[in-house]
């Protein structure tokens, strides 16, 4: 007998991948040029150099049985031992080895770490605008997403709301800053308030809160801002980061779950992730991707394209009348659309060959997502169709 969880699944497919795939299918008719696909965030930027020359070095150098040879179940000590220091060094907290879990990106890091942290019944919040992708993520645990209204036009989290609806279900609640779709940093202010909100509901339900928070955009900031890290907010704290944007390794599917120092249950947590992994079929992303970004962990692409394009986009939207928050970091951009239903807007957007994604995936209603991960060549050839787009509106 089929699963029919999963059956169901097929009539709720994504709409960033569907966007997608009817870009492909247009740039096939009028050419890729023509096409201004803001849908995906697939970085724009090449690797650095470092990590070419520690692939190359390592098939050149390592023995191959060695290389290629099964990681321990918590991933390779190295990678382990090395991320550590790194975050040591750039966040000032004493991690350890027995801190760091490898996984296949940041979707492998908050499966496992809602999946240490929860059990089926329990509650996990998170912040509209949220990524669609956490509804299946919590989902799989048997754990229930539950989401925050958006407090918008600036998107910093809606703390008041969030103060009501943390009951003792709650088990975790899952962040995501610098913020996929918004691009809005959470401020300082931000995590100190939510940080003494999980504490004193902690002290009241009996039961410690944890805080998942979802990185990979860390290293992806704007106007010279610092990213104000979560777990320096508060102890119970699973950090999970992909390097799929600071290297520019999509594909490679690498990222990790940092267990701050002193959460509780850090003595057990990433060999429960392990045993996690057994559970999941998971057992470690690729040992010679672990080794390599061992190398690479104080180095990023060249990301200051992102800056460009974010500065180029704001300045035409504003000038079209588009309401729009400056985004801090990422390489989304979120203005308020030019009506009511977002989806008619991105459908309309499609007759001047523009892709965007409507607001309501991100579980926000009249706003669409660009991802401007692509060439600022084409940024800007994009703006007439974005003019031509609004003019359609007047």
């Amino acid at each position: 007998m089929l699963n029919e969880m999963y059956r169901r699944m097929l009539s709720n497919k994504s709409v960033i991948r569907e966007t997608a795939a009817y870009g492909h299918q247009r740039a096939a008719q009028i050419g890729y040029e023509n096409v201004f696909d803001y849908s995906l965030g697939n970085p724009s930027v090449p690797c650095p150099s470092a990590f070419t020359k520690a692939m190359q070095d390592l098939l050149a150098q390592e023995d191959p049985v060695a290389l290629h040879g099964y990681c321990p179940n918590q991933g390779d000590p190295g990678f382990r031992t090395a991320v550590a220091a790194h975050l040591r060094a750039k966040f000032g907290l004493p991690y350890e080895q027995k801190d760091i879990f490898p996984t296949t990106g940041a979707a492998g890091a908050i499966a496992h770490a809602l999946r240490a942290v929860t059990v089926p019944g329990d509650e996990v919040l998170t912040f509209a605008p949220y990524f669609p992708e956490y509804g299946p993520y919590v989902e799989g645990t048997g754990a229930c997403l539950k989401v925050v209204p958006p407090q918008a036009p600036a998107f910093q989290p809606n703390l008041d709301a969030f103060e009501e609806m943390v009951t003792p279900s709650v088990a975790a609640v899952l962040i995501n800053t610098p913020n996929n779709p918004t691009g809005v940093v959470y401020s300082a202010e931000t995590l100190t308030r939510l940080a003494a909100i999980l504490t004193q509901k902690s002290q009241a339900y009996g039961h410690v809160i944890y805080l998942v928070s979802d990185e990979p955009y860390r290293d992806i900031v704007f106007d010279g801002q610092t990213v104000p890290y979560p777990a320096a907010f508060y102890p119970h704290a699973l950090t999970c980061f992909s390097f799929s944007k600071s290297l520019s390794l999509p594909g490679e599917r690498l990222g990790y779950v940092a267990v701050r120092p002193g959460c509780e249950g850090e003595e057990v947590l990433v060999d429960m992730m392990a045993q996690i992994s057994r559970f999941t079929g998971h057992n470690c992303p690729p040992s010679i991707i672990q080794k390599a970004a061992a190398r690479c962990l104080d180095v990023t692409s060249d990301l200051g394209v992102y800056q460009t394009n974010m500065d180029i986009l704001y300045d035409a939207l504003t000038a079209l009348g588009f309401e729009v928050e400056r985004p801090g970091g990422t390489f989304y951009i979120f203005p308020k659309a030019l009506e009511d239903d977002a989806n008619a807007f991105c459908r309309r957007a499609r007759d001047f060959d523009l892709l965007l994604v409507p607001s309501d995936t991100f579980g926000v209603k009249g706003y669409v997502r660009l991802a401007y991960c692509i060439g600022t060549e084409k940024v800007r050839r994009s703006l007439p169709a974005l003019e031509k787009l609004a003019a359609s509106y007047r």
